[in-house]
């Protein structure tokens, strides 16, 4: 049985970009609109300081701005989770030692990168940063950006170890190594999508949910999409994947968060401003988002 608390992160949690001006501060009115925007769509949780959110071109003092922030707007109404992760075992717990946590309810850590740790490295970090932290940990695993994956069996020693870590980010495209911690995990463990294009089939092999990209632009729908499946009801799960699928795959085509930041401005909600040494995508791919919301919205 899920507890209580795991079960906050069942379903749909966004992790939500942070939007800027054209010369790089944060736009904390759009940010506004854009949090409202999710809540009101149906999101479950939202995640601040993730990939999506370009946490690593963020200073101390706009990442202690943006949680404060982000929880003033967010108000309770949703759970929230902050991202605190690095290769640096000693600075990700002196970060978390630094953060005040009212008001949160869980952090994404993700695996050490560069460095490619092995998994008692990586089993180590995770005992010690869990150790630290005055909230549940959620591990992200990443490969295509971390250079190096967090097997099956170093998440399943995770899962049954480290009783603060009470779910997995799974983000390795892997549908193998998912059944994998699905079959073997401890019953309250959550194993949660990070791949949109995968969410469906993720979930049809028991997974909890997503952390989502495209629902910072589609909320309401990709959150029906994942009631649908948590509801085993895959037939109408899969005719909104199916209306999302190509407008998924375009926005990774050239580059995250770039991608969902274009869309975020043909949809009105945000500016599609990046910070270097990310760069707006291409006018092939901006094209080509265009064509794809215009026959989404006449669908």
């Amino acid at each position: 049985m899920i507890s209580q608390t795991n079960d906050k992160f069942r379903g749909t949690g966004v992790a939500i970009v942070t939007p800027f001006h054209k010369e790089g501060s944060i736009d904390f009115k759009s940010f506004e609109i854009l949090i409202d925007y999710q809540i009101n769509g149906g999101v479950d949780y939202i995640v601040f300081m993730g990939t999506t959110g370009e946490s690593v071109t963020l200073n101390s003092d706009e990442k202690n701005a943006i949680i404060n922030f982000g929880l003033e707007i967010v108000d309770g109404r949703v759970p929230v989770v902050i991202g605190i992760g690095g290769n640096n075992t000693r600075q990700v717990v002196t970060d978390i030692k630094n953060t005040d946590f009212t008001g949160v309810s869980a952090i994404l850590s993700v695996s050490p990168y560069y460095n490619k740790p092995q998994p008692r490295g990586i089993f180590n970090h995770y005992r010690a940063v869990a150790s630290e932290s005055p909230v549940p940990v959620i591990i992200y695993n990443v490969p295509g950006r971390t250079g190096s994956d967090i097997d099956a069996e170093t998440t399943l020693r995770i899962a049954h170890e480290v009783p603060n870590v009470i779910a997995v980010k799974e983000a390795s495209g892997n549908l193998a190594q998912v059944s994998r911690i699905i079959n073997g995990k401890p019953e309250d463990f959550l194993v949660i999508s990070g791949d949109d294009a995968l969410t469906l089939p993720f979930m049809a092999i028991g997974g909890d949910g997503v952390i989502s990209v495209i629902a910072n632009a589609f909320p309401a729908e990709f959150s029906a999409m994942v009631r649908h499946c948590l509801q085993n009801d895959y037939e109408h799960a899969r005719q909104i994947h199916f209306r999302l699928f190509d407008i998924i795959e375009a926005i990774y085509s050239d580059g995250s968060p770039s991608g969902v930041k274009a869309l975020l401005e043909i949809r009105g909600l945000a500016k599609n401003n990046v910070r270097l040494p990310l760069v707006k995508v291409n006018k092939g791919v901006l094209n080509q988002l265009n064509s794809l919301v215009e026959s989404f919205d006449r669908q």
